[in-house]
């Protein structure tokens, strides 16, 4: 399995005596001319005055948006470290050891507007930077990174099953062939909430909701699935626990079912239905 990831928005910044970020010690070495020149481009962005409203980000993360153009000499950590959202806390990866963690290295990328994509271990230093954000110098980053990240993920994908917990900004940076040399089973992780025989799409509680199926996928003993039906399976086995607790009442929820629904159309993702109550 391959597990994508977007970033968390917030970013928690390294200990000081963290060592400055190794480009070329990164996941996918073969990124490194395009992360130079993202890292150039976004510390020149930064410095200028309108450099929130080029980000699209607040007056409140003037701070943040500062920070840019230290970058090249900032302390990094892991990039679980780093990425303390509320998927990242739900899954756990900061915790992982043993076989975990290195399931977690081998099958689990973080994409990123500034990077293009790191592994759990890859030492970053905190960043702010969206996959929406159109560039001065580079353009808009999505389509900037595609070539980039097509070559970069093509064979890793291949014969494999995608699981799909990205946003959409960054899912238009890098779609998996489901056809041809390279196909792969794609699966787009969903969450909806039943009541009352009704089922609707939930904003709160999705983020930790795909949380705990990454962190299950990585510390169940069985082997790691490889189709769109092996990882349907692997999502059933979490049917009838408790996931978490909901925002604003403190009571918990459960997952009740899993589904699987199949693709519409070529170069279109099967979407994995995780149904909360």
């Amino acid at each position: 399995m391959l597990i994508c990831l977007p970033p968390s928005e917030g970013k928690t910044p390294a200990p000081d005596d963290g060592a400055p970020v190794d480009l070329a010690a990164l996941t996918a070495p073969e990124l490194t001319a395009q992360r130079e020149a993202v890292l150039d481009a976004l510390a020149t962005a930064s410095a200028r005055d309108d450099a929130t409203a080029v980000l699209k980000v607040g007056a409140g993360l003037a701070e943040e948006v500062a920070r840019n153009t230290r970058l090249r000499t900032a302390p990094t950590a892991p990039a679980t470290d780093v990425y303390t959202g509320v998927l990242y806390a739900a899954a756990g990866l900061a915790e992982l050891d043993g076989e975990a963690a290195a399931r977690a290295a081998a099958d689990v990328r973080t994409f990123s507007g500034l990077w293009g994509v790191v592994a759990p271990s890859d030492r970053i230093p905190a960043y702010r930077l969206s996959m929406g954000v159109t560039l001065p110098g580079v353009g808009g980053l999505a389509t900037a990174w595609r070539p980039h990240l097509t070559a970069a993920l093509a064979e890793r994908a291949a014969g494999d099953v995608v699981v799909d917990c990205r946003s959409s900004a960054y899912v238009s940076a890098w779609k998996p062939a489901t056809t041809g040399d390279h196909a792969a089973e794609w699966v787009t992780v969903r969450v909806v909430r039943e009541a009352d025989g009704e089922r609707t799409v939930v904003s709160h509680n999705a983020k930790h909701t795909r949380g705990v199926l990454t962190g299950h996928l990585l510390r169940r003993r069985a082997a790691p699935p490889t189709s769109a039906t092996g990882l349907l399976a692997a999502a059933r086995e979490l049917d009838g626990e408790v996931i978490g607790t909901q925002v604003g009442t403190g009571l918990s929820y459960r997952m009740v079912a899993a589904e699987l629904h199949e693709a519409t159309g070529a170069r279109r993702p099967h979407t994995l239905e995780l149904v909360i109550a």
